[in-house]
């Protein structure tokens, strides 16, 4: 029945009258709600500028739609404004004031000019947007129904069960850069499918010479970033920092996490939408608090926060019961109430003795994360998937910025091995 609907040229799209501005003008100016000449005009248009995007180029890490726009010509800060409008793209739902705001902002992103070229434009973004989302989440069909007007004038909703990105006249012409797209979104993920070891940088210099080294994915740590800045680590006061950070590693070539302490307080969802949007591909938020732990079922709710406000991140809970020393017997209780919330994988810090590794490997469902406290060889054995060096490597380097400087006062010789200066100037390429 699907099939025979969306292929039968007596059932058309929902017909939605012209309009001046908002998005009432972006319905009538786009191919998804049009027919005969003028969908035939437009849907060239979406296929010539689809032609002019690689799919293979769309497969990098962050939100989709970002992403998307930014291989578009287009700033990747749109798609806050995408996501907006697309809540009310549809014409059976109701417009809001602000989705007509976020219309006009985004046309004048486009160039400011009001015609069905900056419409289709803005609407390859817009129909991307929550089915890219579904696809991250898991969701399918990630459009559960299209609606056809019948020829008798009636309403249908048709199942895309067996057609997810439609059929006949308005298939749609992008399913190749929607599914490179989620491929991209997803590549920290499949990371975790074998051994990660992930190593912790915290400025951009440190970073990029870590993949320079080789690793496939690099994380912050929190502790560097914030005494970089003059900051007590596990405060919640290096949010500023921490931001400012990603948006600078982002533009590595590998996959970027990011420590947010336990969320930096206020509001979670904005946090993990901002990252997700600059195209960070996994947050590590704890449950420590000071001497303490939080409440499992308070930190549960922010784990959730990061996943709904940014359903693409990967959020690793960390579980503090063994770094704190503090109701170690909560730990696998912790964790799964963490995994049930959301959690893409879970991280116990100062857990090292192989059998409670063991046991939590086989209690919870999503990869564990250790830090580098034993041999990697013998975590991976015991089945850790992703082993970090936590703030080993910024404290290693403090050490080695006291030894070089009491060399030169004592006047012996260096340490070997040190960088040049063209090497780091290189690191910034």
């Amino acid at each position: 029945m699907t099939s025979e609907v969306l292929l039968d040229e007596s059932y058309a799209v929902t017909p939605v009258p012209a309009a001046r501005s908002g998005v009432a003008w972006l319905r009538a100016g786009v191919v998804r709600f049009s027919e005969g000449a003028d969908r035939e005009r437009r849907r060239a248009f979406v296929e010539r500028t689809l032609s002019t995007v690689d799919p293979r180029s769309l497969r990098r890490q962050g939100m989709p739609v970002a992403v998307l726009a930014e291989a578009l010509g287009l700033p990747r800060s749109v798609a806050g404004d995408v996501a907006v409008v697309a809540r009310c793209y549809q014409p059976h739902v109701d417009v809001t004031a602000e989705a007509d705001e976020a219309v006009a902002r985004l046309v004048a992103a486009c160039g400011g000019v009001w015609d069905e070229e900056t419409a289709n434009r803005i609407g390859l973004l817009v129909q991307a947007c929550d089915a890219t989302r579904a696809l991250i989440a898991g969701t399918e069909p990630p459009v559960p129904v299209t609606r056809r007007v019948a020829p008798d004038g009636s309403v249908v909703e048709v199942d895309l069960t067996d057609a997810w990105f439609g059929a006949g006249r308005h298939e749609c012409p992008g399913q190749a850069h929607a599914r490179a797209l989620v491929e991209g979104a997803r590549a920290f993920h499949r990371l975790h499918d074998d051994f990660l070891v992930l190593p912790n940088a915290w400025d951009f210099a440190s970073a990029a010479a870590l993949v320079r080294a080789g690793f496939a994915a690099v994380g912050t740590t929190s502790l560097g970033v914030a005494a970089a800045h003059g900051i007590l680590d596990a405060t919640g006061a290096a949010r500023e920092e921490t931001v400012a950070l990603a948006r600078t590693l982002v533009r590595l070539p590998v996959p970027v996490t990011v420590d947010v302490e336990a969320g930096f307080g206020g509001d979670v969802r904005s946090l993990a939408a901002e990252l997700w949007e600059l195209g960070v591909a996994g947050v590590n938020v704890e449950d420590g608090r000071g001497a303490g732990l939080a409440d499992p079922a308070e930190q549960a709710a922010i784990v959730r926060a990061f996943k709904d406000a940014a359903p693409g991140l990967f959020v690793n809970a960390r579980v503090d019961t063994h770094w704190l020393g503090v109701d170690r017997h909560t730990t696998v209780d912790r964790a799964l109430r963490y995994v049930d919330a959301g959690a893409d994988g879970v991280f116990v810090p100062g857990l090292a003795d192989e059998r409670d590794i063991s046991d939590v490997v086989a209690a919870v469902p999503v990869p564990l994360n250790l830090l580098a406290q034993l041999d990697v060889r013998k975590l991976k054995e015991l089945g850790v998937r992703r082993v970090s060096t936590g703030s080993l490597l910024f404290r290693a380097a403090l050490g080695e910025v006291v030894r070089t400087a009491l060399a030169v006062r004592d006047g012996v010789p260096v340490p070997p091995g040190i960088p040049t200066y063209d090497d780091v100037q290189s690191l910034t390429d």
